[in-house]
């Protein structure tokens, strides 16, 4: 199989991975409550079990980036991790106890860790000019997953049967679903998944300063060089695009000892982390601003999430039928998004997609504050402004989740990207705990919830202002230095 036919293979696997994250929360959400009813659970058990399925996310993230940038491979991380998805899945089916159902969602949220695995992998085996296309690619299919994942409960609500010991109804039948899912995944990653060597993210990283270099090998035989100094290569020159083997006219990058028998990679990441300091890479400016992104927007998206069921059962006396169809349309809407922002990120800067993501945002905020806090007018009018102001919301969305997350890829360091990317998803875990939290002890006092939310917003549109011109890949900012010096 030729090399362009994995890559293809592996980022679509990646896709179904986001996918299936989508439809498992999609699935689950609409039955939980009265799944945990029928288990005499208590109403705040909505809560931890909704909860505790994002802790264990937020602690599994980090570790198992650390994971894959000391190892280097991802494949074998996504194997491991989607077992805790399948046991996950099959506990929530058997649904003994309401204990048995928390624990359920504890375990499955620790197969979300994966989640920082994969992006690591992405950024290294992307270009820093493709990356925010493949970012915003990937989130449109978990939105995709979101918006397809309520049409499974059309026939899984008819379930009304036993298996074995079990019983199969409209409660544990989602659990079940989703285990056959995930282990159907489960085969697509074993056949369909390579891990593509960090080689190519260094000769995407160098592309761009390598010419001179090109022009020097172009002016002799490249072979005859590579076979003097072939000897001085190290492991990693000696894989090429995707795990094959470099002939004789690789090109020769730099110089290291004789490969050893551990891992490619393996000792350049160790090294790395023997020189990691979690406080020189974390609390530099521009990776603070890019955490408060991901923590505030989170913050406020789950938040206005919560708000909305009550606020449409309140005012316009919406049920089931009524929510679903809004968060189908809302769904449209996001995977549109996502769209036109892979279609612009190829034509405009990150931080100029974030900066226009935030003016949406607190454009969507302002609103929200005068007209859904305490609606004008009668039913029509209240229906209108309720439309718009969800609009501008959702429409917000994709600008800032893509620029965010792609900017923060370029500003913190290659080889630990794993680990940082599970920080940057550890701190958005922990927003949407606090941010339905929040909401739901206030949904009888909008004017301070969305009074705290255009806050902490503002506070964002500051530290972003100030830090824009920071907010850019380092190597663009060593090639500006180095022109204005020339200069």
């Amino acid at each position: 199989m030729d090399n362009q036919r994995k890559r293809k293979l592996t980022f679509f696997t990646i896709g179904l991975i986001f996918l299936l994250s989508g439809v498992e929360y999609a699935v689950i959400l609409p039955t939980i409550w009265k799944y945990l009813q029928t288990l005499d659970a208590a109403p705040y058990f909505l809560g931890l079990a909704l909860s505790a399925f994002s802790l264990s996310g937020l602690l599994s993230g980090p570790l198992f980036g650390h994971w894959s940038d000391r190892s280097g491979a991802t494949k074998k991380i996504i194997l491991f991790a989607n077992l805790f998805e399948i046991i996950g899945n099959f506990m929530y089916f058997m649904g003994f106890s309401k204990w048995l159902l928390l624990s359920s969602r504890l375990v499955a949220g620790i197969g979300t860790g994966a989640g920082s695995s994969i992006f690591g992998f992405l950024t290294r085996s992307t270009t820093p000019d493709d990356r925010a296309t493949v970012f915003a690619a990937v989130m449109a299919c978990r939105q995709a997953g979101l918006l397809i994942g309520p049409a499974f409960n059309i026939f899984l609500r008819l379930c009304d049967f036993h298996l074995g010991p079990f019983v199969v109804n409209k409660y544990t039948a989602p659990g079940l679903f989703m285990c056959f899912l995930w282990i159907l995944l489960q085969l697509a990653v074993v056949f369909m998944y390579w891990d593509l060597p960090p080689l190519e993210r260094g000769k995407s990283k160098e592309s761009s300063t390598s010419h001179s270099r090109e022009e020097k090998n172009e002016e002799g035989p490249v072979e005859e060089d590579n076979d003097e100094e072939k000897p001085l290569m190290g492991s990693q020159e000696l894989v090429g695009s995707y795990g094959s083997v470099v002939a004789s006219n690789g090109v020769l990058n730099h110089v290291s000892p004789p490969p050893s028998p551990v891992p490619p990679d393996s000792q350049e990441f160790s090294s790395s982390f023997k020189n990691f300091s979690i406080s020189q890479e974390f609390l530099r400016e521009e990776v603070v601003v890019l955490l408060a992104a991901q923590f505030i927007t989170l913050f406020n998206q789950t938040a206005l999430e919560t708000m909305v069921t009550p606020l449409t059962q309140k005012y316009f006396g919406y049920g089931e039928l009524e929510n679903s169809i809004m968060y189908c349309l809302c769904g449209v809407e996001v995977i549109a998004g996502f769209l036109f922002v892979r279609w612009l990120s190829r034509r405009v800067a990150e931080r100029a997609i974030l900066a226009i993501g935030l003016t949406i945002c607190n454009i969507s905020c302002v609103w929200c504050l005068i007209f859904l806090a305490k609606p004008l007018g009668d039913f029509p009018w209240q229906l209108t402004e309720f439309i718009i102001g969800v609009f501008l919301q959702v429409l917000g969305l994709p600008f800032v989740a893509v620029a965010h997350v792609s900017l923060f890829s370029k500003v913190t360091a290659e080889k630990t990207q794993g680990f940082s990317q599970g920080v940057r998803r550890s701190v958005g875990g922990l927003a949407t705990i606090l941010g339905p939290l929040w909401a739901g002890g206030l949904t009888e006092n909008m004017y301070v919830m969305m009074g705290v939310m255009m806050a902490l917003l503002a506070l964002l549109t500051v530290m972003m202002a100030f830090s824009y011109g920071r907010l850019v890949a380092p190597a663009t900012e060593e090639e500006e230095d180095n022109s204005d010096n020339c200069g």
